[in-house]
C-alpha cells in the first residue's frame, strides 16, 4: 500500500508562501482582514507538503520575473490561490 509522505514543513511554509508573494498575495493581510484562518493556512501548507512538486515549484519560482496572474497548474494549492487573487 502507498503511503503519503509529508515533506519538510519549513521548506513547504515557504513555498506555499513565495508561490502567492509572487502573486502579490500576503497571506499575513489576507488574515489580519478576517479572508484568510490560521487552520486554512495550515491546509495550504499540509496540502503543499503532500503535493511532492517542490522541485517544479522551486523551478517555477526561479522564473518569475514580474506579478503572476495565476498559480502554477502544478500547484495543489492553485485554486484556492487563484480565488484569493480575484
Amino acid at each position: 500500500m502507498a503511503r503519503n509522505v509529508l515533506g519538510d514543513v519549513e521548506k513547504h511554509f515557504w513555498l506555499t508562501r513565495s508561490v502567492a508573494r509572487c502573486m502579490n498575495i500576503s497571506f499575513t493581510e489576507a488574515m489580519a482582514k478576517g479572508h484568510l484562518t490560521p487552520e486554512r493556512y495550515a491546509e495550504l501548507v499540509t496540502r503543499c507538503r503532500v503535493s511532492q512538486c517542490s522541485d517544479q515549484c522551486g523551478s517555477w519560482l526561479s522564473e518569475q520575473q514580474s506579478e503572476a496572474q495565476r498559480a502554477p497548474e502544478f500547484c495543489a494549492n492553485a485554486d484556492l490561490l487563484n480565488a484569493m487573487k480575484t
